[in-house]
C-alpha cells in the first residue's frame, strides 16, 4: 500500500513507463504461466494474478519477465528482482490509474523450476480532479470582428482529459500534446507548454491537474516566394495561392495550397511552408521578453515559401488490359506539360467495342480559381448493334473545390450512325451543358459514410450547326451509410430525360442507355435500350436504382450482395425495370476499391462477370 501521506506531484516532462499494450476482457483475476525460453541462463516461471488489463501492462514491462531466460541470469539475480518487484509494480500500475494497489511477489523453492508468484489487486482508480487550463497571451485584438479572435473557450471545452476519466499517464500526456497542437496549427506557431502538473491525491482517489499555455505572438503570412521552377511559369503557382498578405497563419491553409500545387502534374514535388528563418532577428528578440512582452509584442509576416521539383516536361505510357464493358484494351498516351504555355495530355484507346483518339489542352489555373480546357476527339464504337462514329471540339470550364464542383462546356459535335441495316446517317449538334458535383463524403477515395449527387442541364436550343434542338437532363446520385464497424449499405440511382421533336436528330451519345458494371449489373454494356432492327439504341428517358450491403471481414477485404434495376426507354411507360441480382468480393487496394461481382440478368437469364475499380464521381 502506498503510505498514507501528502499527495504527489508530477509534472508533465516525468514519464514513469513506457505502455506498449493493453490487456482486454473481464477485470476477473487470472493467471498467467511464462515458461523460459533460453536453456543458457536461469529457467524459470512468473505466474502474475491480476485483472486483465494490469496482467497485459506488466507483462510487457515488468523485469521478472523481460530478463527470463537472459545467459547472465542466476538465483542471486533472481532473488534481487522478487525483492524490488512489489515497487516497479506499483510504479507501472500508477501509470494506468492505480496509485492504491496491494502487492506481492515471492519465490516459489519447492518445485523443479523456480517459481515467481506475483499478485497484484489495483483498488480503485484515481480519476480526473479539477482541471486548471490556463492560457497566457492570446489577447484579443479590439479592433477584430468576434467571429475573427481566437477562440479561447472552445479551446478549454476541447480539452481531451475531462473530469471523472481515469487518470492514465499515457493520456496525461496525449491531451497536452494535442492541446498545444490544436494551438500551433493556427496563428500562434511559437505557443508553448511552460507549465503542466498532476497533484494526486491516493487517499481520495483524484489528480487535479494544471496546464499553462503561452501562445507567443501572433503570426500572419506574408508575400509568396518560389523557389524551383525552371520550365513552367511562375503563375502556374500563384494561381493557385487562396493565401493573401496579412492572412493568420494556418496549417490548414498550407496543406490546402500544398495539395493544390500537387494535382496540377507539373511538380515531383511540393513543399509549402512559412519561412520562419526570415524572422530570425524577431525570433532572438522574442526569446528575451517577458510573457505578456512578448504576446503584445507586433511580428513581421512570415514569407510564403513555396519549394517545388519540376515534373519532366514529356511523358509517354502504355497500357494492357481487359473492360468487362468494353472489352480487351490497349492504351497509349502522350503528355507535355509545357506546349505554348499550356499543358497537353493525348491518349489513343483501343478496346474491342470501343476506339478513342483525343488531345486536350489545359490553360493554367486563373486567380479566380477556373480551370479552362479545349481539345479534340474522335471515337468509334459498335455496341448492341449501333455503330456510332462522333468527332468533336470542344471547351470547357470547371471551378469550385472537390466537395462542390461545377462546369460548364461547349462542344460541337458531328455524328455518323448504323442501326442494324438501315443506311447511315449523319447529324451535327453545338450543345451548351452545366454540370455540378456535391459531396459529402468521410473519405473521397474510400467512402463509407456520407454522399454524392451529380446534375447536368442543357441542349442544343440554337439553330446554329445542329440539326435537331433538344433539351437533356440528367441525375445521378449514391448513399452510403454505415451500419456498424464491419458493414455499409449503397444505394445508387440516375434519371435522366430528353426534350426533341425528332429524335432521330440528336446525337447518340444524349441518349440514354442503362446496363453494365455501373448500372444495372447482369446486363452487357448498354444492353438495355430501345430495339431497333435488331440492335438497341437510346432512349429519351431513364431510370435505374441499386442497393448493396457490404460486409468487410477483414479491414482490406469484404463481400457483397446486391439488387439492380432499370431501363430506358422513349416513353416514361416503356421503362420497364430489368432486374439483376449477384454477390461480389470487395478490396480497398492503393489505388481504390475494386469491385468484382457476379450477377444474374433476371430478363435474359445468364450470369455476367462485372469488374470496377473506383469510386466514380
Amino acid at each position: 500500500m502506498l503510505p498514507a501521506s501528502p499527495a504527489k506531484k508530477w509534472t508533465g516532462s516525468r514519464i514513469l513507463a513506457q505502455v506498449v499494450a493493453k490487456g482486454s476482457g473481464c477485470l476477473g483475476a487470472a493467471i498467467l504461466s511464462v515458461a523460459a525460453q533460453a536453456a543458457d541462463g536461469l529457467q524459470y516461471e512468473v505466474r502474475i494474478d491480476a485483472p486483465a488489463d494490469v496482467r497485459a501492462l506488466l507483462e510487457h514491462n515488468l523485469d521478472l519477465v523481460r530478463f527470463r531466460g537472459n545467459d547472465r541470469m542466476d538465483r542471486e539475480q533472481l532473488q534481487r528482482m522478487v525483492r524490488v518487484a512489489p515497487e516497479q509494480i506499483r510504479t507501472l500500475v500508477a501509470t494506468d490509474g492505480y496509485y492504491s494497489p496491494v502487492v506481492s511477489a515471492r519465490l516459489d523453492r519447492d518445485t523443479g523450476t523456480p517459481l515467481v508468484l506475483v499478485k497484484v489487486e489495483p483498488g480503485e482508480p484515481v480519476r480526473v480532479g479539477e482541471v486548471d487550463l490556463t492560457l497566457q497571451g492570446f489577447a484579443a485584438n479590439p479592433d477584430q470582428p468576434a467571429d475573427k479572435r481566437f477562440d479561447v473557450n472552445a479551446l478549454k471545452a476541447g480539452w481531451p482529459l475531462k473530469k471523472g476519466a481515469v487518470f492514465r499517464q499515457e493520456d496525461w500526456e496525449s491531451a497536452k500534446r494535442a492541446t498545444l497542437r490544436s494551438v500551433v496549427q493556427t496563428r500562434y506557431p511559437r505557443a508553448q507548454l511552460v507549465e503542466s502538473q498532476a497533484t494526486v491525491d491516493p487517499e481520495a482517489h483524484l489528480a487535479n491537474l494544471r496546464v499553462v499555455i503561452d501562445s507567443g505572438p501572433e503570426m500572419r503570412f506574408g508575400e509568396l516566394r518560389i523557389e524551383g521552377l525552371k520550365r513552367y511559369p511562375a503563375s502556374v503557382v500563384s494561381n493557385l495561392n487562396q493565401i493573401r498578405p496579412g492572412d493568420y497563419y494556418s496549417e490548414a491553409a498550407l496543406q490546402s495550397y500544398q495539395s493544390r500545387l500537387q494535382d496540377t502534374g507539373y511538380f515531383a514535388s511540393v513543399d509549402v511552408s512559412a519561412d520562419m528563418s526570415a524572422i530570425l532577428n524577431e525570433q532572438l528578440d522574442a526569446a528575451a521578453m517577458t510573457p505578456e512582452q512578448n504576446a503584445s509584442a507586433p511580428m513581421a509576416p512570415l514569407p510564403l515559401l513555396v519549394r517545388v521539383v519540376e515534373n519532366k516536361r514529356k511523358n509517354v505510357s502504355a497500357g494492357l488490359g481487359y473492360s468487362t464493358n468494353t472489352g480487351n484494351r490497349a492504351s497509349l498516351t502522350y503528355d507535355d506539360l509545357s506546349v505554348f504555355g499550356l499543358r497537353m495530355k493525348s491518349a489513343l484507346t483501343l478496346e474491342t467495342k470501343k476506339q478513342t483518339a483525343s488531345s486536350n489542352f489545359y490553360f493554367p489555373v486563373t486567380p479566380e480559381g477556373y480551370n479552362d480546357s479545349i481539345g479534340a476527339s474522335f471515337e468509334r464504337s459498335d455496341i448492341s448493334g449501333e455503330v456510332t462514329s462522333v468527332a468533336s471540339i470542344a471547351g470547357k470550364r470547371t471551378w469550385g473545390t472537390p466537395l462542390l464542383e461545377r462546369s460548364l462546356t461547349l462542344e460541337l459535335l458531328t455524328e455518323t450512325k448504323t442501326v442494324g441495316g438501315v443506311p447511315s446517317s449523319q447529324s451535327k449538334s453545338l450543345p451548351l451543358t452545366y454540370g455540378v458535383t456535391w459531396r459529402k463524403l468521410d473519405n473521397l477515395l474510400f467512402p463509407t459514410k456520407g454522399y454524392a449527387l451529380n446534375a447536368q442541364v442543357g441542349g442544343a436550343l440554337l439553330p446554329i450547326l445542329t440539326d435537331e434542338a433538344f433539351v437533356r437532363g440528367y441525375l445521378r446520385g449514391v448513399a452510403y451509410l454505415p451500419l456498424g464497424t464491419s458493414s455499409n449499405a449503397i444505394f445508387r440511382g440516375e434519371a435522366g430525360a430528353l426534350a426533341s421533336r425528332d429524335k432521330s436528330g440528336v446525337p447518340a451519345v444524349y441518349l440514354f442507355r442503362a446496363g453494365g458494371d455501373q448500372s444495372v449489373r447482369g446486363y452487357a454494356y448498354q444492353e438495355l435500350g430501345v430495339p431497333v432492327d435488331g440492335a438497341i439504341t437510346g432512349g429519351r428517358y431513364l431510370a435505374t436504382a441499386s442497393a448493396e450491403y457490404q460486409y468487410w471481414f477483414k479491414p482490406q477485404y469484404g463481400a457483397a450482395v446486391f439488387y439492380d434495376a432499370g431501363n430506358a426507354g422513349d416513353t416514361v411507360s416503356a421503362l420497364h425495370p430489368k432486374s439483376g441480382y449477384g454477390v461480389g468480393a470487395r478490396w480497398k487496394s492503393p489505388v481504390g476499391p475494386i469491385n468484382v461481382d457476379v450477377a444474374y440478368g433476371h430478363a435474359v437469364h445468364k450470369y455476367r462477370l462485372h469488374f470496377s475499380l473506383g469510386f466514380t464521381f
